[in-house]
């Protein structure tokens, strides 16, 4: 493996690990009036790597290498937290968001807000 190769995977690595922190597992809470929503994401990511070397039909020599690295982030569950009530809802599964939306009917606004604000 050439020392270009070994330095990019080692690049790889460190920006993969300095991105999978506790942060990005457990979001940041997310206040909405008395009621604190706090997101729990998956992550799942791959890496690969390659090279090689050989020689052309006139004897010159060649070799190239490659890396890469793909990764997925989505919502899982989110805790919401209303007083004493204190309920984690998935997200996966039917009714967790229709729930999240009877328990917080602000979020709608919130969103709305955000995307706004965006723009």
């Amino acid at each position: 493996m050439s020392i270009n190769t070994k330095e990019n995977i080692d690049a790889i690595f460190e920006k993969l690990e300095s991105f999978l922190k506790s942060k990005t597992v457990i979001g940041e809470p997310i206040k909405i009036g008395e009621t604190t929503i706090i997101p729990f994401i998956d992550i799942t990511f791959g890496l690969g790597t390659g090279g090689g070397g050989g020689k052309d039909e006139k004897g010159n020599d060649g070799t190239g290498s490659g890396a890469g690295a793909g990764a997925k982030i989505s919502a899982t569950a989110v805790l919401v937290i209303k007083g004493d009530q204190v309920e984690l809802l998935p997200i996966k599964k039917a009714g967790g968001l229709e729930k999240l939306l009877d328990m917080v009917p602000e979020i709608v606004d919130k969103v709305k807000e955000q995307k706004e604000d965006d723009d």
